[in-house]
C-alpha cells in the first residue's frame, strides 16, 4: 500500500520539476502555459504537488526569483482552489516555505515576496492560526519586522476580518514599539497600510457583532494603541518630506480617527484637521486626503465635537477651492474626490448651515468663473441633501441667485439650470423670487440651438457637453411633468412668455409643458383650466396668445416643430380665447396638426398650408362674430408687426391674417385707420414685408374695394413722393433708393388689390383708379420697380382676362403696355438670365394680348415675337450652370428657365391664335426657321420644343369648314424630319411630334374629321420611345418608317423635293441629321440597282472614299446594302479586290466584308474560297534570328492570314449564321488547327509597323497576331454556327486566353472541348474524324491539341452516346510511350476522365486502365512527379467504377506506394495522394485487417495534416479520415470524422483533437504507445503548426488513456523528447508542450 502511493508521487514529482524546471523560458505565453499546467497537476494532486514545489524551492535556492514568483502564483491558486480539502501538515509545510520565501531577502523584492505573501493570505483563510503562529515567529518585541510581514497582517485582516481581529491587539501593542524604530520610509509606508486596514477591520466587525465569534469586543479594546500610533503617524511621519508616505499617513488617520477615545479626538481636532488641510498644498491627487478629511469630520460629528466650530473658516475656505478645480472625467480619482469634498459640504451644513451659506453666498458675486461655478454646485449639493436645515432658509438662497442669473458665462448658466431644478424638487420656486429662476429658465431654452456646442473640444472645465439651451429644454419639461408642487407655480405664469418674441426659441417646450400643466388642470375641473386675468394682470390677452401661436404656426417646423406644439396648445385654449370656439376647433385643430405630422419640410407645400390656416382663421372669426371682439383682434394683430422684425416669413403671414381680419370687420372707420396706419409703419426696404403688405391690401379689398382703393389714392397723393409735409409726413426723411421702394409696394399693392377684389366690382375701375395711378412709373432703371411694375401689369391683365364681362371690355391702352413690355425684354442681357423680368413680361404679354379689343399691328405683333424669342432662344446653355446672377443659385436658375420658356409658349400661342391658318402658321415659322436650323444645340432644342407645343395648339384649335391646300406641307416637313435624328434626344422627340401634328393637320385640310384616327401616322407615337437613345439601328429604323409614312401622305408634287432636300442633308453639320436622308437614298438604291451594273468599280471607290469621309453608321449600312448589291452580281470581283485591302483591314474594309453575308447562298460560295486560301499555303516559315544566334523564329505567311481576318469579318455579320451552319465541320478543325500551328508566331516585319501605325490611328483595333487572330475568328465562327453556348462558356472559364498561352494552350484547348461535348455534341463525330491523323503528326504542338481534346472529351458521356468512346480511349492509350510528357500526362488524365464521362464502361476496360494509372505513378522520366500526379488523381476518380476484384491485387501495392507522397514538399502530391487513399478505402472489406493497419499508419499523420499550411491539402485529409471511418470499428470516431470534418464546417482543432483521442482510447488503448511514437517524428516537423499539433495530440491521448493501458508508454523517451521540444524557437510549440507536460500526470 505504502510503496504504491509512493511512485505516482515521485512521478508527479519528476512531472512538475519537468515544468519548473522550464519556468526560466523567456516567453511570456510559455510562462503561463507552465503556470497553468502546474495547477493542472494540483487539481489531481494538491498534496503532491504543493509538496513537489516546497521541495524544488528548497533544493534550488539560486533559482532567480521572477521563475520563483511563476511557482509561487501556482501555489496560491492551488492553496485557493484546494482550501477546503488541504491537510493540516501540507499547509504547515506550505505556511514555513511561504514564510521563509518571503523573508529570505532583507530587501524588498516586490513581486516575489508578494507572491508569497498571497500565498500566506490564501492559507489563512483557513488555517489563521497556523499563520499567525509562524508569521508571529518573525514578528518580535524590539526588532524591526520585514515590510512584506506588516503587510501580510494587514491583507490578512481584510481577508479574514472574524479570524484575524482577535489577534489585533497583541499585534498592535507589538507594533507601536516598532513606529519609533522605523527609519526607512516604505516601512513607515506599511506601518500605515496595516493601520488602515486594521481599522477598518475592526470597524467592519463592530459593525457586525452578531456574526463575530467574540460579541464583547468593544471599540475601547483598541482605543489608546490606536490613538498611541495615531501620535506617531501624525505628529512624525505627516511632517515627511516624501509625498507617498504622507499620503499613506492620510489614508490611515481617517479610518483611525473612527476608533480613537472620543475625549482624545476632541483633544486633536484642533491640531488635526489643519494639519490635514495643509496637505492640499503639498499633493495635486486630492481624493486620498478628502476622503480621510470627511471619515474625520463624520467621527467629529458623531461624538459631538465642540472644536469643529473654530475650524469651520479654514475648511470652507480650503475645501471650496476643490470644487473649483474642474473634475476631468478622463481621470476618475478627481472626479471621486469631487464627491468626497462635497460629502463634506453635507456634513458641514448639516451642523453649521448659517455659517456655510454666509460662506457660500458672497462668492456667487466672485469675478472668477470656476469660483462661480463650484459654489453653484456645492448650493445644488446642500439644497438636495440637507433638506430640513434649509427650510428656513429658502428667501435667503433664492435672494441671493440674483446675481447669477445675469451670469453670461455658458458654464455658470448649466450650473444655475440644475440648481434651479434642485430648488423646484425641494419646494423653493413656491417661494417670492421663484417666478425669476422660472424665467431664467425659459430666457435658457430660448437661446438659438445651433450657436451652442460652436466646437466640442475636449474641455475639463465643461460640466457636460449638452448645451445650456438643451439641458434648460429637458428640465423645463420635467419639471413640468414630473414634480406635481410644480404645478401652480407654472400655471398659468408660463403663458407670459408665449407671446414676447425674445422666447421665440423657446416655444416649442414651452407649449409642450402649457399644453401638459392645461390638461392637468382640466382633470382637476372645466373652471381650473380657464385663464385666471383677474389673478395674473400680466397674463398676455385672448387676443395676443391666439395671434402669436397662429403666426408661429406658419413655419410648423421651425424651431423643433413649434407649429405642432402651438396648434396644440391653441386647441387647448379654445375655451379661454372665446367659448364660441370650442366646436370649430375641437374639429378643425387636430387636422392642421395631422396635417403637419403627414409631411415634412421639405415636402409641405408652403402656400398650401398658409392657405389651410387662413381659412381656419376665417371660420373662427366666422364662429365668434363679434365685431367688437375683431376689433380687439385686429388691433392687437397690428400691434404685434413690429415684434416680427427680423422674421421676414412670419411677419409676411401676419399681414395676410391682419388682411383676413380687416376683411371681416364690419367698422370701416377702423378699416381705413389700420390701413394708414400699416402705410406708415412698413419697412419697405424689405421684399417679403412689401409683398405682405400687397396681400394684406389684397386681401382686405375683397370685402372693402373702395377703403382700399382710396387709401391707396391718398397715398399716391401723399407727400412721401413730392418730399412736401401732409397726411404721410412721416416719410420726409426717406432716402430716394427708399423711395423707389415704396412707389414698388405701392403698384404691387394695385396688382394685389385687382387680381383679389369683385371683378364685377374692379373692371370699371382699372383704367380710372388703377392703371393711371401706375403709369406714370414706367421710367425706371430699378430692377425691383421693373418687377413690381410687370408683375402688377401681369395681374391687372389676368383680372381683365378673368371678368365675366371680357368681351365687352376695350383695353384702350393695351399697345402701349405691350410695347413697354417689350423694351423691359430688350434690356435684359443676352448673356445669362439673371432675374424674372423676362418670364413676367412675357406672361403679361400673353393675358395682354388674350384681351380681344384692341388687335395688336403687323409691325408690334413682329418685334414681339423676335424680340421674346432672341431673349430665350438665344441664352447660352445649361442656365442652371452659371454662377453669376442671383447667388449663384444652380436649382433656382433651372426653374426660372423653365418657367421663362413655358411663357415664350404661351405667348407664341397666343398670338397664334388671332390667326389659326396655314398663312399664320407659315408666318410663325418664320420666325422660329432659323433658330430650328442653328448649329448651336441649345438653340434648336429650344426652338423645336416650342415649335412642337405650337403645331399641337395648332392642331387642337383648328376647325376646318372648306377644303383648302396645305400649301406648305412639304416644306415643314423638310424642316422637322432630318431632325428625327438630331445629337439630342429632346429634338428627335420633339421633331417626330411636329410631323405627326402636320400630317394631322393635312388630313383636316384634306376634310378628314378632327376626331380621324388614322393608323400608319398614329404609328408616329409608338416610334418615340425609340428614339430616347441614340442608337443607330433604333434610328435607322425609325427613320425608315418615318420616311415610309412621309412618302405615303405627303402628295406627290411635293414628294421629290422633299427626297432632293434630304439628299443635301447628308452635309448637315450635325451628323446624325444626315440619318433620315440616307434612309431616303437606301430606298432609291433599291428601285434602280439595274442602272448601277456599268458604274459597279466607280461607287465601290466612292463608298470607300464616303466611308472614310463620314464616319456615321448609317452611312456604313447603305454602303453595305450597295456592296451586297454588286457582290450578287459579280462575286469574284469583289472577293479580290478586298483581299487585295491592306492589312490590317480598316474599318471600311471590314464592314464591305460583312456585307457579303446578307444572303446564305452567296455567302457559302464565298466562305468555300476563303478556306482554299488559308489551307492551300503554309501557315509561316522559319526565319533565321541573328540577335538570338543559332534559333530561329516563325513567321506568318500573308494570304492565309488576310483569309482569316476575312473570315472574321463575313461571319461576325449576324446574316452568315446559315451559310455557316452548312459548314460547321470543315470551318472549326481548319480554325482550330490554324490556332495550333499560330501559338507562338510572328507577324511580318512590315505588317508589325503597319499594325503599329493603325493601333495609333484606330482607338481599338482588332489584333493583327496571328494566333489572337486565329481564336478570334474561332470565337466568331462558333458564335455564328450556333454554338454561343461554347463561345460563353469558354470565355467565362477564361479558356481563350489559355488558348493563346503557350504554357497553358492545352488547359484552354480542354475548356473547348469541354463546351463543345456540352453544347455542340452532334457535330463531334465529323471533327473527331478529321483530328485523329493529326494525334501522328510530327509537330508536338499538334498532338498536344488534339491529345488534349480527346482527352477532355472523354470527360463527357457524349463520346459513349456517339459511339466514338473506344476510338478515343485507344488513341488515348497509345499516347502512353510518347516522348512529349505533356502529352502522355494528358492522355492519363482523359483515360481518368473516362470514370465521369462514361462510368458503365469503366468496368469493361477495367484492367487496361489500372495498368495505365499503375505504369504513370512507375513512370521513370517524371523528375517533378507530374505524371504521378496525375496517374494517382485519375485513379481517385476511376476507383468507384473499377471491378473489386481488379483493385484487391493491386490495392495494398498502392497503399504503401502513395504513403510517401503524405508528407511530400509539394501541396498537391500530399492532396491527391491523401484523396486517393481516401478512396482506396471503399475496397479495403475483403483485406480487412491488412488494410486497416494502412489506416492506422496513416492515421496521426492525416489528423496532424488538419494543420497543413494549406488549405487543399487540409480538405483532402478531412474527405481521407471520412472515408476512414467506417472501416476502424469505432461508431463514436466515425460519427465524429463525418459530422465535424464536413468540408463547409470550420473546425476548432484542439477541441475536435480532444474528442478524437477520447475515442481512440476508449476503442484501441493497446495502440497507445504507437500512436504516441509516430507523434514524436512529427517534433522534427518543418511546420509550425504541425509541430505545436504533435505534443498537443499527445496531451489528449494520455488525457483520456484508462489506468491499466499506461505501462506501456515509454516516459523517459516521452519526457526525454518534450524536453528538447520544449527548446523549440517558435512560442506556440513550447507552450503547447508545457500544456502537455501537466497532463502527463494521467499516465504517471
Amino acid at each position: 500500500m505504502m510503496e504504491s502511493r509512493i511512485k505516482p508521487c515521485l512521478s508527479c514529482s519528476g512531472l512538475a520539476t519537468t515544468l519548473m524546471d522550464a519556468t526560466t523560458d523567456k516567453d511570456p505565453l510559455v510562462q503561463e502555459q507552465i503556470y497553468n499546467a502546474l495547477c493542472y497537476l494540483g487539481e489531481s494532486e494538491p498534496e503532491e504537488i504543493l509538496h513537489s514545489c516546497d521541495e524544488y524551492l528548497r533544493q534550488h535556492d539560486k533559482l532567480a526569483y521572477p521563475h520563483r514568483v511563476i511557482i509561487l502564483k501556482a501555489m496560491e491558486t492551488v492553496v485557493k482552489n484546494n482550501i477546503a480539502s488541504l491537510d493540516k501538515s501540507t499547509a504547515k509545510v506550505v505556511i514555513f516555505l511561504a514564510s521563509n520565501e518571503m523573508t529570505k531577502s532583507k530587501e524588498v523584492i516586490r513581486e516575489w515576496q508578494q507572491a508569497a505573501s498571497s500565498v500566506l493570505v490564501a492559507v489563512g483563510q483557513r488555517f489563521i492560526n497556523k499563520v499567525m503562529e509562524e508569521v508571529l515567529t518573525k514578528f518580535q518585541p524590539g526588532i524591526l519586522p520585514h515590510y512584506f510581514i506588516v503587510q501580510t497582517f494587514a491583507n490578512l485582516s481584510v481577508s479574514n476580518v472574524f479570524g484575524m481581529v482577535p489577534f489585533l491587539n497583541s499585534i498592535l501593542g507589538t507594533m507601536l514599539p516598532m513606529l519609533g524604530m522605523a527609519k526607512q520610509d516604505h516601512m513607515k509606508s506599511v506601518f500605515c497600510y496595516a493601520l488602515q486596514h486594521f481599522s477598518e477591520s475592526i470597524q467592519e466587525y463592530l459593525a457586525n457583532l452578531d456574526k463575530a465569534p467574540d460579541p464583547t469586543v468593544r471599540k475601547d479594546t483598541f482605543s489608546n494603541e490606536i490613538f498611541s500610533a495615531y501620535e506617531v503617524l501624525f505628529n512624525s511621519w505627516l511632517q515627511h518630506r516624501e509625498a507617498k508616505l504622507r499620503l499613506a499617513v492620510v489614508e490611515a488617520v481617517g479610518p483611525m480617527s473612527y476608533l480613537m477615545p472620543s475625549e482624545k479626538l476632541e483633544e486633536q481636532l484642533p491640531k488635526l484637521i489643519p494639519g490635514i488641510l495643509a496637505l492640499y498644498k503639498k499633493h495635486a491627487e486630492a481624493f486620498y486626503i478628502s476622503k480621510s478629511l470627511c471619515q474625520i469630520l463624520e467621527a467629529s460629528v458623531n461624538i459631538g465635537s465642540r472644536s469643529l466650530d473654530v475650524q469651520l473658516d479654514a475648511l470652507l475656505g480650503t475645501l471650496h477651492p476643490q470644487i473649483c478645480a474642474p473634475a476631468d472625467p478622463s481621470v476618475p480619482l478627481t472626479v471621486k474626490n469631487h464627491t468626497e469634498v462635497l460629502r463634506c459640504f453635507t456634513v458641514l451644513a448639516c451642523s453649521f448651515p448659517d455659517r456655510v451659506l454666509a460662506f457660500l453666498l458672497p462668492k456667487l458675486e466672485s469675478s472668477n468663473e470656476r469660483t462661480r461655478v463650484g459654489t453653484l454646485l456645492i448650493m445644488r449639493q446642500i439644497i438636495n441633501s440637507t433638506p430640513s436645515q434649509m427650510e428656513i432658509k429658502k428667501p435667503f438662497i433664492l435672494s441671493s441667485m440674483k446675481l447669477p442669473l445675469q451670469d453670461s458665462n455658458d458654464k455658470v448658466k448649466r450650473a444655475v439650470v440644475q440648481v434651479i431644478s434642485a430648488m423646484a424638487h425641494h419646494g423653493y420656486l413656491e417661494q417670492p423670487g421663484g417666478e425669476a429662476m422660472m424665467e431664467y429658465l425659459v430666457r435658457q431654452c430660448a437661446l438659438p440651438s445651433e450657436a451652442q456646442p460652436k466646437k466640442q473640444t475636449p474641455d475639463a472645465d465643461d460640466l457636460t457637453s449638452d448645451s445650456v439651451q438643451s439641458i434648460s429644454v429637458n428640465t423645463l419639461f420635467l419639471l413640468s411633468t414630473t414634480v406635481d408642487r410644480m404645478n401652480n407655480v407654472l400655471w398659468p405664469y408660463l403663458l407670459e412668455f408665449v407671446t414676447p418674441i425674445q422666447f421665440t426659441n423657446a416655444l416649442t417646450p414651452l407649449c409642450k409643458s402649457l399644453m401638459y400643466l392645461a390638461m392637468k388642470k382640466q382633470e382637476e375641473g372645466e373652471n381650473a383650466s380657464l385663464i385666471r386675468y383677474d389673478l395674473n394682470g400680466n397674463l398676455p390677452s385672448p387676443y395676443a396668445l391666439t395671434t402669436r401661436l397662429l403666426v408661429v404656426s406658419s413655419q410648423p417646423y421651425a424651431g423643433d416643430c413649434r407649429g405642432t406644439a402651438a396648434l396644440r396648445l391653441l386647441s387647448v385654449l379654445q375655451y379661454s380665447v372665446h367659448p364660441a370656439l370650442e366646436q370649430l376647433w375641437s374639429k378643425r385643430v387636430p387636422s392642421l396638426v395631422e396635417h403637419i405630422e403627414e409631411n415634412t419640410e421639405k415636402c409641405l407645400c408652403q402656400k398650401e398650408w398658409e392657405e389651410k390656416l387662413l381659412l381656419f382663421l376665417q371660420e373662427t372669426l366666422a364662429a365668434v362674430s363679434d365685431n367688437t371682439w375683431i376689433c380687439h383682434f385686429v388691433t392687437e394683430m397690428c400691434r404685434q408687426l413690429n415684434s416680427y422684425n427680423g422674421f421676414p416669413l412670419e411677419k409676411n403671414f401676419l399681414y395676410k391674417c391682419i388682411g383676413t381680419t380687416l376683411g371681416a370687420c364690419t367698422s370701416k372707420d377702423l378699416v381705413q385707420k389700420q390701413l394708414q396706419e400699416l402705410l406708415e409703419t412698413a419697412r419697405y426696404h424689405e421684399e417679403a414685408e412689401r409683398e405682405g403688405l400687397a396681400s394684406c391690401f389684397g386681401i382686405c379689398a375683397i370685402n372693402h374695394l373702395e377703403e382700399t382703393l382710396a387709401k391707396l389714392e391718398d397715398f399716391v397723393r401723399s407727400d412721401v413722393f413730392k418730399k412736401s409735409v401732409g397726411l404721410f409726413s412721416i416719410f420726409k426723411d426717406r432716402s430716394d433708393n427708399e423711395v423707389e421702394k415704396i412707389k414698388s409696394t405701392l403698384i404691387l399693392c394695385y396688382g394685389f388689390v385687382a387680381v383679389h377684389a369683385p371683378k364685377e366690382l374692379v373692371l370699371s375701375r382699372i383704367e380710372a383708379d388703377i392703371l393711371k395711378n401706375i403709369f406714370q412709373y414706367f421710367n425706371t432703371k430699378d430692377l425691383t420697380l421693373k418687377l413690381c411694375l410687370i408683375r402688377s401689369i401681369c395681374m391687372i391683365s389676368q383680372a381683365i382676362y378673368n371678368g365675366g364681362k371680357c368681351g365687352d371690355f376695350v383695353f384702350s391702352r393695351k399697345a402701349e403696355l405691350v410695347a413697354q413690355m417689350v423694351e423691359f425684354i430688350k434690356a435684359e442681357p443676352l448673356d445669362a438670365m439673371r432675374t424674372p423680368v423676362r418670364q413676367r413680361a412675357m406672361v403679361t404679354c400673353t393675358y395682354l394680348v388674350s384681351v380681344l379689343e384692341p388687335h395688336l399691328s403687323d409691325p408690334d405683333r413682329t418685334e414681339l415675337i423676335d424680340t421674346c424669342l432672341a431673349s430665350v432662344l438665344a441664352l447660352p446653355p445649361d442656365p442652371g450652370q452659371e454662377r453669376d446672377g442671383i447667388g449663384g443659385d444652380a436649382p433656382h436658375k433651372e426653374i426660372l428657365y423653365g418657367d421663362t420658356l413655358s411663357a415664350l409658349k404661351d405667348l407664341l400661342k397666343s398670338l397664334l391664335q388671332r390667326n389659326l391658318t396655314p398663312h399664320g402658321l407659315q408666318d410663325m415659322f418664320a420666325h422660329l426657321g432659323p433658330w430650328i436650323k442653328s448649329n448651336k444645340e441649345q438653340e434648336r432644342q429650344r426652338a423645336v420644343e416650342v415649335s412642337a407645343a405650337l403645331l399641337d395648339f395648332y392642331l387642337g384649335k383648328l376647325n376646318v369648314s372648306t377644303v383648302i391646300p396645305f400649301y406648305n406641307l412639304g416644306v415643314l416637313i423638310a424642316l422637322f424630319s432630318p431632325r428625327c435624328s438630331d445629337s439630342l434626344a429632346s429634338v428627335r422627340q420633339h421633331a417626330v411630334d411636329c410631323v405627326y401634328c402636320l400630317l394631322y393637320i393635312q388630313l383636316c385640310y384634306e376634310g378628314f374629321a378632327r376626331d380621324h384616327t388614322d393608323e400608319m401616322v398614329e404609328g408616329l407615337k409608338a416610334l418615340k420611345k425609340g428614339l430616347e437613345e441614340p442608337d443607330f439601328t433604333v434610328l435607322f429604323h425609325t427613320c425608315h418608317n418615318i420616311a415610309m409614312v412621309v412618302g405615303k401622305r405627303v402628295p406627290p408634287d411635293q414628294l421629290m423635293s422633299l427626297l432632293l432636300a434630304m439628299f443635301e442633308g447628308l452635309a448637315d453639320p450635325d451628323k446624325n441629321c444626315s440619318r433620315a436622308a440616307t434612309v431616303m437614298i437606301n430606298s432609291l438604291l433599291k428601285e434602280r440597282g439595274s442602272v448601277l451594273q456599268e458604274k459597279v468599280p466607280d461607287i465601290m471607290s466612292i463608298i470607300h472614299s464616303k466611308l472614310q469621309e463620314v464616319d456615321e453608321e448609317h452611312v456604313r449600312k447603305a454602303a453595305q446594302q450597295t456592296v451586297y448589291i454588286l457582290a450578287s452580281q459579280h462575286k469574284s470581283v469583289v472577293v479580290s479586290s478586298l483581299l487585295g485591302s491592306a492589312l490590317p483591314f480598316d474599318s471600311h474594309t471590314c464592314a464591305m466584308w460583312r456585307s457579303l453575308a446578307a444572303e446564305p447562298t452567296l455567302t457559302s460560295q464565298i466562305l468555300e474560297q476563303l478556306l482554299e486560301k488559308v489551307n492551300r499555303d503554309v501557315p509561316y516559315k522559319e526565319s533565321k534570328c541573328f540577335l538570338l544566334g543559332s534559333g530561329s523564329e516563325r513567321i506568318a505567311t500573308p494570304l492565309p492570314l488576310a483569309a482569316t481576318c476575312a473570315l472574321y469579318e463575313i461571319m461576325s455579320a449576324p446574316e452568315s449564321g446559315a451559310a455557316v451552319l452548312g459548314l460547321y465541320a470543315p470551318l472549326f478543325v481548319t480554325l482550330l488547327l490554324r490556332v495550333s500551328c499560330t501559338v507562338g508566331v510572328q507577324l511580318p516585319k512590315s505588317l508589325q509597323s503597319r499594325e503599329r501605325r493603325s493601333s495609333s490611328l484606330s482607338p481599338a483595333p482588332r489584333s493583327l497576331h496571328p494566333c489572337s487572330c486565329a481564336v478570334e475568328t474561332l470565337k466568331v465562327m462558333l458564335a455564328r454556327g450556333g454554338s454561343e453556348a461554347v463561345t460563353r462558356a469558354v470565355g467565362s472559364a477564361g479558356g481563350w486566353d489559355l488558348m493563346a498561352s503557350p504554357e497553358r494552350h492545352h488547359d484552354g484547348i480542354a475548356v473547348l472541348a469541354g463546351a463543345m461535348a456540352r453544347h455542340a455534341g452532334p457535330r463531334l463525330p465529323l471533327i473527331v474524324k478529321n483530328l485523329v491523323p493529326t494525334l501522328s503528326s510530327v509537330f508536338d504542338s499538334q498532338r498536344i491539341t488534339t491529345t488534349a481534346f480527346f482527352a477532355e472529351l472523354l470527360n463527357s458521356n457524349v463520346v459513349n452516346d456517339l459511339m466514338l468512346l473506344e476510338t478515343v480511349m485507344d488513341n488515348m492509350t497509345g499516347r502512353q510511350k510518347d516522348p512529349c510528357m505533356l502529352v502522355r500526362m494528358l492522355a492519363l488524365r482523359g483515360l481518368g476522365n473516362i470514370s465521369s464521362g462514361s462510368p458503365e464502361k469503366v468496368r469493361k476496360h477495367g484492367a487496361k486502365l489500372l495498368a495505365s494509372m499503375v505504369n504513370g505513378m512507375d513512370d521513370k522520366d517524371d523528375p517533378h512527379n507530374l505524371v504521378a500526379l496525375e496517374a494517382m488523381s485519375s485513379l481517385s476518380k476511376l476507383l468507384d467504377h473499377l471491378e473489386e476484384r481488379d483493385i484487391q491485387s493491386m490495392l495494398l501495392h498502392i497503399a504503401i506506394r502513395i504513403r510517401p507522397f503524405f508528407d511530400s514538399e509539394q501541396p498537391g502530391l500530399r492532396q491527391s495522394s491523401i484523396v486517393l487513399f481516401g478512396n482506396l478505402t471503399k475496397f479495403s472489406e475483403d483485406d480487412c485487417e491488412a488494410f486497416f493497419e494502412q489506416i492506422l499508419n496513416g492515421l496521426v499523420t492525416l489528423l496532424l495534416h488538419l494543420q497543413d499550411p494549406k488549405p487543399e491539402v487540409v480538405k483532402a485529409c478531412k474527405f481521407a479520415l471520412r472515408m476512414c471511418g467506417p472501416n476502424m470499428g469505432c461508431e463514436g470516431l466515425c460519427d465524429m470524422f463525418l459530422n465535424h470534418l464536413r468540408e463547409d464546417r470550420s473546425l476548432h482543432y484542439g477541441e475536435f483533437m480532444n474528442n478524437v483521442c477520447k475515442h481512440l482510447m476508449q476503442s484501441y488503448p493497446e495502440m497507445l504507445n504507437r500512436l504516441i511514437l509516430t507523434n514524436l517524428f512529427y517534433f522534427k516537423s518543418n511546420w509550425v503548426d504541425i509541430r505545436a499539433a504533435a505534443p498537443m495530440f499527445i496531451g489528449f491521448l494520455v488525457l483520456h488513456v484508462d489506468e491499466d493501458h499506461c505501462q506501456q508508454v515509454d516516459l523517459d523517451q516521452l519526457i526525454s523528447a518534450l524536453n528538447l521540444l520544449l527548446k523549440d524557437p517558435v512560442p506556440a510549440v513550447r507552450m503547447k508542450v508545457a500544456e502537455t507536460l501537466g497532463r502527463l500526470v494521467r499516465i504517471l
